[in-house]
């Protein structure tokens, strides 16, 4: 494979996976609140248990 086309590939998969990572909502935030709502709570992280605690319960 040529340097050129591997450079290509390399800034594609940065691109998409930088696109990905800044639809994720801030952490805290009513839409973060709401989809963790909506997941498993066997599926949550401890940092999310913590953090739904802290931000999300009144």
């Amino acid at each position: 494979m040529g340097t050129m086309r591997k450079t290509i590939i390399v800034l594609t998969a940065t691109m998409v996976t930088m696109t990905l990572v800044a639809c994720a909502p801030e952490i805290g935030s009513r839409d973060w609140c709401n989809n963790l709502e909506h997941t498993p709570k066997s599926d949550w992280t401890a940092n999310q248990t913590s953090d739904f605690a802290k931000n999300c319960i009144p």
